[in-house]
């Protein structure tokens, strides 16, 4: 894994944006910080996520952060390579010649399907069993991505319920002056905090997780691929030639 430079690049051209040009209308930083509109907002929206999500979910959407600046690298040219290997040595020596394979298998998804072949395993079976984990996989981590979704779908709202917050101690204190900007700022600085927070991290996180989600399942669907072909004894070459369509993909 590498760092992705383009997912900092964009949260800083996001979030300079902002400041930036606040900044050009002559406001400040100073000014769109607000301690009760960050307390309303990140804490009601985590509450709710909370409330909505199972605990295993959860932990799972925290896990997948990590994707955000290191996600699992795409290399289909590597992978194809590293199969027509397995389909050289096994026309060589055998399926049994790969168990040297396991060991230094890249991926716990190829590891168990080389397992599979060199234990025998005929095609169908070998198919049924890593298609079953490639999809609980994926149905996982688009569980663990949507929970950002709904974050940034609750975030907006819980940002107008704390402007409503804020207006209410400004009807309520209109007699004294001294107390109205201190509600005024909640007011509109929570639905900043609403609303920035969902377009600029949320859902961009939740449609990037789901993409690289995505990605893992179209690289399980060519390690299957390739150790089919192992098992049927395709050439070589003609195993590379089936498998090439992959490394077209974009990723």
């Amino acid at each position: 894994m590498r760092l992705d430079f383009m997912a900092v690049l964009g949260v800083v051209i996001g979030f300079a944006a902002i400041l930036g040009g606040n900044y050009l209308e002559g406001g400040s930083a100073r000014a769109l910080l607000n301690t009760p509109a960050g307390i309303i907002v990140l804490g009601g929206t985590l509450g709710a996520v909370i409330l909505q999500t199972p605990a295993a979910v959860l932990k799972r959407s925290i896990t997948l952060l990590g994707w955000m600046l290191m996600p699992p690298e795409a290399q289909p040219r590597l992978v194809i390579k590293r199969i027509v290997g397995w389909a050289k040595r096994s026309r060589k020596s055998g399926l049994l010649g790969l168990e040297d394979e396991v060991s230094v298998a890249p991926d716990d998804f190829s590891r168990k399907g080389l397992m599979l072949l060199i234990d025998g395993s005929d095609p169908s079976t070998i198919r049924q069993t890593l298609e079953l984990d490639s999809n609980l996989q994926l149905d996982q981590d688009l569980a663990a991505a949507n929970v950002f979704r709904a974050m940034g779908g609750y975030a907006p709202t819980i940002g107008i319920i704390g402007a409503v917050l804020g207006l209410i101690q400004v009807m309520g204190n209109l007699d004294d002056p001294a107390a109205l900007g201190a509600g005024i700022a909640t007011a509109f600085v929570a639905t900043i905090y609403g609303v920035g927070l969902a377009n600029l991290l949320l859902l961009p996180i939740a449609d990037r997780l789901r993409h690289i989600a995505l990605n893992l399942e179209q690289h399980h669907a060519l390690v299957i691929d390739g150790l089919l072909a192992v098992a049927e004894g395709e050439h070589p070459r003609i195993v590379e030639t089936r498998l090439s369509g992959y490394a077209q993909v974009t990723q």
